[in-house]
This record gives C-alpha cells, structure tokens and sequence, in this order.
C-alpha cells in the first residue's frame, strides 16, 4: 500500500466534514418538519451511500510524520469540543420552549443532537483522551460529560486497551451475542470495571478511592454541571431532552463498540496470559467517507496495535493482516440491530478468521463460557 502526503489542508479538508453536521442541527431546529430528519440521513445513510460512490482509501501515511504537520488534524479535535458544547447549551435554551415545534419534532431534534454528539462528539473524545496533552484530555472528558459517560476514559484506556479479546473485557462483543444483550451487559460492566480500574491504582499508590486525584470526582463534578445547565436552560423538557440526548449517544458509542471487536478473541498462552494485541484482533474498514466522518477509527486494528498513534497517522491493513467488515460502520450498525441478519453476515466471517489464524484451535468452546484464567 502507498504511503500517502498528508501534511497539507488540502490532505485534512476531509476530516473536517463533521462540521457540517452544526448547520443542520440548527436548521432542523429553526424549520422542523422534515428538516428533523437531516442529521440521522446525513451521518447514518449519507455516509453509507458516499462509501459506495468513494469506495475504499487503501494508502497508508508516513508514521514518522513529525507532528507539526498534523496541525490540520489536530486543530478539528480542538475545535470540535467548544463547537458542540455551544450546540448543546444552545439547544436546551431554544427547543424546550419552541412553539413552533411540535413534541414529536423536540423528540427527533435531540435524536439528531445525540447522533452527532454520540457518532462523532465521542469519536473524538475517544482520540483526546489517547493523548498526553493534558488540554486535549480536558477536552475529551468534558465531550465524554456532555453525554454522561465519563467513565468512558478510564474504562477504554486502563481496561478494554489491556484485555481487549478476552472475558476481562466487557466491550469484546462475544460470537452469537446479539447486539441487545451486549448492550444490557456492558451498560452494567463499563462503570464498575472503570471505577475498580482506578481504585486499583490507587491502591497500588497506597492511596484510598476516596482521594482526591481519583478521576471519577473529576468525571461527576462535570457531568452533573451539564445536568444543571439542562435544567437552568430548558427546564424539565431540558432536562428530559437532554438526557435523551445522551442516551442516544452512548447507544451508538456501544453500538461501535459492538462492531468493532465481535467474535475475535486473543489466544490463551496459558496461566492467565493472552497473546499480545495484533491488528487482526479488530474488525478493520477501509471505507473511505466514513473514515472521514469518524477520523479514521474504522482503522481500528491499527489503534488497538499503536494505541499512541494520532488518527491520520493509523495505517490500514488487507485481508492477510486483519479481518475485513463488508461495509462502514453506518450500514454494519443497521444490521447489527437486527440480530439475525447480523449473525447470517458475520458469523460466518469470525468462523473464517478462526481457521484462518487459529487452525490448531479445535475446541472454541471455553472462549465462550469463560472457563479459561482472566489475564493478569
């Protein structure tokens, strides 16, 4: 694959296209009727239908490339989080009390409010909160508050990160769990495993949960601001929308969560140890729209083998090196919601990355009921 220049604007233009995703929430506000519609077809069905115009970018960057000449890049993640925390405020100040909006049309705003904040607002949140800066993972965890999943950082990085592929990890979805059940089970796992997580480094620090540099104080402190601001702003009906909102944008946060791992699991080396983490451990996508709408995390084989490395800079990879899903992750999404049809279009591909990775395993049968050690 062709190592591709990526330094100018004219390389990151594409990644700025969630930006569009602004006007037509405040339009669908302003107008209603069908205008309330224009967010979920832009980002859901609009993505789908340019990956089939696009086709795939299979070019990989230059991973030496310094990170002055991510300037692009990086500006769009910044920007991103100030952009959609005025939507919001805006929003829970304007729709509650529209009279020229009707219930239903209120209802299918902040759906459409939830999807941008959910498919793209935590899309970066997830690359702020991988970096060192800490203005970045400021900025990470207060897109993370806006929708009440804070714990989100410290789970993705101290829990999923370390056992991805195996029963430690909550978010691995496992082969024949449907997409529902796998959303009931990780609703319930994600927060106690990121507060343990926490408390356990604490703990080896000689310090209780309850101290102050424990980050859940951080994450509460920030995500009951949002619910007074909903309150203050909007009322009841704010207070009610905006927790919509954020249900929404954890369901489709799960949702990719879903897609991105199901079936795969690390090989078990004995004594509680798993093989470290390859690319063929993730579903990869190399569809070209969506992976400008979700800067490049359907290169997700690649962020689970670097996880330190900026999205413009994640390679992607062929079908000898990682598992292929059959389409970007609006249209894998839709048939993940129906399980049956989910199961008929993938099952068959987890069976294949089985052979084709672990021919010497012949019973898979522990993978699936947990029987083996959780690693360390």
């Amino acid at each position: 694959m062709a190592s591709a220049s990526i330094s100018s604007f004219r390389a990151a233009a594409p990644f700025w296209v969630s930006l569009l995703t602004v006007p037509l929430v405040i339009a669908s506000a302003a107008w209603g009727g069908l205008w309330v519609l224009s967010v979920p077809l832009f980002t859901l069905a609009g993505a789908t239908l340019a990956d089939g115009a696009l086709g795939l970018n299979l070019d990989n960057p230059d991973t030496e490339t310094d990170e002055a000449q991510l300037f692009w890049y990086r500006l769009v993640t910044l920007l991103w989080c100030p952009v959609q925390v005025c939507l919001l405020l805006v929003m829970l100040a304007w729709v509650p009390g529209a009279a020229h909006l009707n219930v239903v049309e209120k209802i299918v705003i902040f759906f459409g409010l939830g999807v941008v904040n959910g498919a793209i607002g935590i899309v970066y949140a997830h690359e702020l909160v991988h970096q060192r800066n800490r203005l970045e993972r400021w900025l990470g965890e207060i897109l993370l508050a806006s929708v009440l999943y804070s714990h989100f950082r410290s789970e993705h990085l101290l829990v999923h990160h370390r056992h991805v592929g195996t029963r430690a990890d909550a978010v691995t979805a496992r082969y024949n769990e449907s997409y529902w059940s796998f959303l009931g089970r990780v609703m319930r796992e994600e927060p106690v495993s990121a507060f343990k997580a926490e408390k356990a480094m604490l703990a080896r620090k000689g310090l209780p949960w309850w101290h102050q540099s424990n980050p859940h104080w951080r994450y509460w402190a920030l995500q009951l601001a949002f619910i007074v601001a909903a309150c203050v702003l909007g009322g009841w009906a704010g207070l009610l929308l905006f927790l919509y909102q954020a249900l929404t944008a954890v369901w489709l946060l799960e949702l990719t969560n879903y897609i991105e791992h199901y079936g795969l699991t690390r090989k078990h080396l004995g004594d509680g140890r798993y093989e470290p983490v390859r690319p063929h451990h993730s579903w990869n996508a190399a569809h070209k729209a969506t992976n400008w709408l979700l800067i490049n995390l359907q290169r997700h084989s690649d962020h689970h083998y670097k996880p330190s490395r900026r999205f413009p800079l994640l390679q992607t990879y062929d079908e000898s090196e990682a598992p292929q899903l059959p389409y970007g992750y609006p249209a894998m999404g839709f048939m993940a919601v129906i399980p049956p049809l989910w199961r008929r279009r993938m099952n068959p591909r987890v069976r294949k990355w089985r052979a084709m990775y672990y021919p010497e395993i012949t019973d898979w049968g522990p993978y699936k009921r947990g029987e083996l050690p959780l690693p360390g």
